[in-house]
């Protein structure tokens, strides 16, 4: 079955459109009514409430602001996931016939010590103007769209919705080959039991490569060898790769990643979506900024911040000027020299790439939805059509699910969630 690239958040069929605006008008009706009750309830409230305190005026006056600001939080949702509201086409066409799994939401809290187990994915195959597949492919074949994504036990579930996300929007899926960065090959079982049909190779990362130049940063999480395994990609990947998308383990795509793998690079190494009115300043330290033999690693270019998160790179330009080797020497500075940086593997690919990437459209890293590492915050979306999101910061949907805390936006990553039995 066929299937044409999705540019919005929702997964809709021909066949399917009447029943799911039906329901989709029902919800806004519903959540329409339920915010005139809350209006009508905190209005006859605060209205009974008398008090010559100036400060629980305040005080009532924020709470008000803050219940109606949740509901229009949960109204936003439904927007974004309405077809009729969308300032960009929906998807034409869906590989499963049912829209239920996909409005799905966890039903109990599951908790991180359970045994790991993840449900199968559907197959997903290309569409008649892709490549024709064949079983027999190699790694090095030129028709393949290379990702690398790391996999490890605690991230695990980001991942595997991730791999399902690309899946299920690639109009060439069977043409897509994962490049998976591991620490512990006991996984590979799982992910074979998950994606019987997945294109995919393990690569082992050796954590002491890379464990005497990590410093320490503001989150434990930012400290974990396997972070700083995307500084190796030309020496873990085969040298018949030339280009990689790579892609971190919190985020979903909901457009077709080809059009991704096709972005041009021109004579740069690395492309990713660039945020050139940031504060580029705070990611280096007083001592990095007032010792003019390290600013001036910036000289003669004007350095904007990129996620790295979402990458693309030519792996053959990288080998060829040694990108590995210099990153490496940024991190060896800031152990030996003191500290020049916060952000774990970050202010390396800055210092190293920054004002030299080819710059890719925004709706590629819808990022810091996971909140800017201030746990419980929740972010909107940023403007514009949205091609991938991603949940960078400290908060992560799957917790905050769990956990029964979800932000708005968690609602969008849940229906990629493989995680749990199979039903019966």
């Amino acid at each position: 079955m066929t299937q044409t690239p999705l540019a919005s958040l929702v997964i809709v069929r021909r066949d399917d459109n009447i029943q799911l605006v039906s329901r989709l008008a029902d919800l806004r009706e519903t959540l329409a009514f339920l915010l005139f009750s809350l209006l009508t309830r905190l209005y006859d409230t605060n209205k009974s409430r008398k008090t010559s305190r100036r400060r629980s005026i305040r005080r009532s006056r924020m709470l008000l602001i803050a219940k109606i600001s949740g509901f229009f939080s949960a109204a936003m949702v439904i927007v974004v996931v309405s077809p009729s509201f969308q300032s960009f086409p929906p998807a034409e066409a869906i590989r499963s016939s049912h829209i239920d799994p996909f409005l799905r939401f966890p039903s109990h809290n599951r908790l991180s010590s359970e045994p790991l187990s993840f449900r199968r994915s559907p197959f997903f195959n290309n569409a008649d103007d892709c490549a024709a597949p064949s079983s027999s492919l190699s790694v090095c074949d030129p028709s393949l769209v290379h990702i690398a994504i790391t996999l490890d036990a605690d991230y695990l579930r980001g991942s595997i919705a991730a791999v399902h996300s690309v899946l299920q929007h690639s109009r060439c899926p069977e043409s897509v080959f994962f490049h998976f960065l591991v620490s512990d090959a006991g996984l590979e079982p799982l992910v074979r039991s998950t994606f019987p049909h997945l294109r995919f190779k393990f690569h082992f990362f050796d954590p002491n490569v890379v464990r005497g130049l990590i410093s320490s940063s503001v989150r434990q999480a930012l400290e974990q060898p396997l972070n700083y395994a995307r500084n190796y990609l030309a020496e873990l990947l085969e040298p018949c790769v030339r280009r990689v998308i790579y892609l971190d383990s919190d985020l979903i795509v909901v457009d077709d990643v080809l059009k991704l793998w096709n972005t041009s690079l021109g004579s740069r190494t690395l492309g990713a979506p660039e945020y050139c009115h940031a504060n580029f300043t705070k990611y280096f330290t007083d001592r990095f900024w007032s010792d003019p033999r390290l600013a001036s690693a910036f000289s003669g270019r004007r350095p904007c911040y990129f996620n790295t998160g979402v990458m693309v790179i030519d792996l053959d330009r990288w080998r060829r000027f040694g990108y590995t080797r210099r990153i490496e020497r940024w991190m060896e500075v800031q152990k030996t020299d003191g500290r020049i940086y916060e952000l774990g593997s970050l202010p390396p690919f800055l210092l190293v790439f920054a004002g030299h990437v080819a710059p890719i459209d925004h709706r590629w890293n819808q990022h810091g939805l996971g909140g800017d590492n201030v746990r419980g915050s929740c972010r909107d979306l940023h403007p514009g059509p949205v091609s991938l999101l991603h949940w960078s910061g400290s908060g992560k949907p799957w917790v905050r699910l769990d956990e029964n805390r979800p932000c708005p936006l968690d609602s969008l990553w849940a229906p990629y969630d493989l995680f749990g039995p199979s039903p019966q």
